[in-house]
């Protein structure tokens, strides 16, 4: 697993997505203090790390990457079972505010780099 915290290039997701899953990363987004972790196999993982790293639950989301389809709109798909919490509005594996999911799109749009 990886904090990035300041920028990744996209090759080095291109290669994590071929050692794990072959066309997609794993990733949780801190919105935040504007961070994700990727490259693992579980976003729970991911999240247990940034947790520890004293994020807030409520500010975590879970998201895959596909580093074939940067650029276009379905290169981050908002799908994880850490999305799932009713007591946040949230009742889906998606996530369904639109203002946070702007918030995640501006968070890895800062932190990938082509």
């Amino acid at each position: 697993m990886k904090i990035v915290d300041k920028e990744i290039t996209l090759t080095e997701l291109q290669q994590m997505a071929q050692k794990i899953f072959g066309v997609l990363v794993k990733a949780v987004v801190d919105i935040k203090k504007g961070v994700m972790v990727v490259d693992a196999e579980l976003h729970s993982d991911q999240e247990e790390l940034l947790l520890d790293n004293k994020s807030n639950q409520e500010d975590l989301w879970g998201i895959n990457l596909y580093p074939e389809k940067f650029g276009a709109p379905e290169w981050i798909e908002f799908d994880s079972m850490i999305n799932l919490r009713p007591w946040q509005g949230n009742k889906s594996r998606g996530v369904d505010n639109s203002k946070v999911q702007e918030i995640i799109r501006d968070v890895v749009t800062k932190l990938v780099k082509p």
